[in-house]
């Protein structure tokens, strides 16, 4: 089959899974591509997801295909219509649009059918083991299982047992279905897999008209199936499962033959990419929320103020391949620097402030000095900021005894306000215990920004923010919530290597203009980094804003 839909093969080499997809193209073994992103809806989608929401959908785009959105809703005890909502949003704010809505608990009546095929064919039966005596009888890597005694109950029997179960008739736990294949087999997920489990659990969806729930490994196959998934992609821990997910189909007599590809899964460094932990983070309240910036759930970047073109050109560039690997945060701060770096206004921020009187500037006038908003963008423009008598700078621009080279202010020397003027510091105010209060310099009135005076040079400029005219604002500077192993040391536990520092809060104030800051509206504040305005916190009584990452890295991800 000649493929017509405009493919850009230069990115081929790079995306094995993209080679199928053109080979199955060219090959006339697909007339469409259809692919599924399927969560369960048991918690938050963390970046992780997004590399698998990304490669999905994408894949699917460039060879005008569809994209479904299914629920892996299976498992009542720990499902909620919360996550479902959240991660619709989650997929929307990435930029997709999935073309079906699907969860698996639209097809447990079929699902249930095909079980029954399977026990007419004598190839599933209902077992009566606990979960511990299956678990002794599964063996192990190196020695085969033992079958069930209950492996041999006949077509009828299993047929009865199961609508019984189905019925209501037994407590959670006391009997499952199993699909019976081999327990020699020397894949251990072949070894009569349990197909069905008793769960007499209120469903988000289903109510109570179920009790018995379909597994994952069974539910899943059917699911694409019936859906006429063409590639059904998932992560390399479901390598060993797919001779499972093969014998499904073809034991269940699907119409529809989808095939699994697996990837390898995305690690960050010092982030927690496990949803029990970040579960476990949440419950025990270690962190907010969700939502908390610390965490790189898509809510938890997004607050932080990632944006979706910056996840996704971060997915892309990371590859997908077999191999597993470690990606260094660095990576990811490389895009959202890269993204930003056009789009959010330039303005002053003072984080940890320090009073600066001007002794020789009129007392009362307020002067309205011209800034721009994005060196790098001209067509951002221009804003107006206030200078007066009174100003704030950052507490460690000014030091009373510096070290050699340093340029910023210190008792006798002059630097260069941004935007501003040239002032010299003249005295230091201090409080009883020996502590900096104030500091009062002049101004020199020829050095305004823009003027031309060239008579002499400073080699320090500091940013500021007018007094009168601030608005107070809490600035949150985000570090790794993990703390780094060291060399040398013991593994610690997941919970010992918590960053007791990992946000800082500071008070401090802004430029006027920032009164009609937004939620989630994005700066970069003048050597503080890029922020982002809370949209939890925030509020025009006072500004919060979360640092999303600091503005300047040696990393280049291509040479990484």
């Amino acid at each position: 089959m000649e493929n017509n839909v405009g493919i850009d093969t230069k990115l081929s080499s790079s995306n094995f899974i993209r080679n199928i997809v053109l080979e199955d193209l060219h090959s006339g073994r697909v007339q469409e591509i259809i692919t599924r992103f399927p969560p369960e809806p048991n918690g938050y989608l963390h970046i992780g997801h997004a590399k698998s929401i990304c490669l999905n959908f994408e894949l699917a785009d460039e060879f005008n295909g569809r994209t479904h959105l299914r629920f892996d809703d299976t498992n009542p005890l720990k499902e909620e219509t919360e996550y479902v909502e959240a991660i619709k949003r989650d997929v929307n704010w990435l930029g997709f649009e999935w073309e079906a809505l699907h969860f698996a608990s639209d097809y447990f009546e079929e699902m249930y059918e095909r079980a029954q095929l399977l026990i007419r064919k004598n190839l599933a039966f209902v077992c009566d083991l606990s979960a511990d005596e299956m678990r002794e009888t599964r063996g192990s890597l190196t020695e085969p299982g033992t079958n069930s005694p209950y492996r041999e109950r006949s077509v009828e029997e299993n047929l009865d047992l199961f609508a019984r179960m189905r019925a209501g008739e037994f407590p959670d736990g006391s009997r499952v279905l199993r699909a019976k294949i081999d327990m020699g087999s020397p894949n251990i997920t072949m070894r009569d897999p349990v197909l069905y489990r008793i769960s007499h659990a209120h469903h988000h969806r289903t109510g109570d008209a179920w009790c018995i729930y379909p597994m994952y490994d069974y539910a899943h196959p059917l699911g694409d199936a019936i859906e006429k998934i063409t590639h059904s992609i998932c992560t390399l821990e479901f390598e060993d499962h797919r001779p499972l997910y093969d014998w499904v189909v073809e034991h269940c007599e699907m119409e529809s033959v989808p095939h699994q590809y697996e990837f390898s899964r995305l690690n960050v460094t010092n982030m927690v990419m496990s949803k029990r932990y970040l579960k476990q983070l949440v419950d025990e309240g270690i962190v907010s929320g969700w939502d908390d910036p610390r965490i790189p759930t898509i809510g938890g970047l997004r607050r932080k103020g990632y944006t979706p073109e910056s996840l996704r050109q971060f997915c892309r560039e990371i590859g997908v391949s077999k191999n597993n690997s470690l990606v260094d945060e660095r990576n990811l701060e490389f895009f959202i620097r890269e993204d930003l770096k056009l789009k959010a206004p330039r303005t002053m921020a003072v984080i940890d402030p320090l009073k600066v009187v001007i002794t020789n500037y009129p007392e009362g006038q307020i002067e309205w000095l011209e800034a721009e908003n994005n060196a790098e963008n001209e067509e951002m423009g221009v804003r107006s900021i206030p200078f007066s008598r009174e100003i704030y700078i950052e507490r460690d621009d000014f030091m009373e005894n510096p070290p050699n080279k340093y340029f910023r202010l210190f008792p006798g020397n002059e630097v260069r306000l941004k935007h501003a003027y040239f002032i010299k510091c003249e005295e230091v105010i201090k409080d009883e215990a020996g502590n900096v209060i104030e500091i009062h310099c002049t101004y020199d009135p020829r050095t305004k920004s823009g003027s031309g005076f060239n008579e002499r040079k400073v080699k320090g400029t500091i940013h500021f923010v007018e007094a009168t005219q601030a608005l107070p604002a809490q600035f949150r500077l985000i570090e790794p919530l993990l703390v780094e192993e060291e060399d040398g040391t013991e593994e610690k536990s997941f919970m010992e290597r918590i960053n007791p520092n990992s946000m800082q809060v500071l008070h401090g104030f802004v430029e006027p203009n920032m009164k009609d800051a937004a939620s989630e509206d994005k700066f970069q504040f003048f050597r503080h980094g890029y922020f982002n305005v809370d949209p939890v916190d925030s509020s025009t009584k006072q500004l919060v804003f979360n640092r999303t990452v600091s503005l300047k890295s040696s990393f280049d991800p291509k040479k990484a």
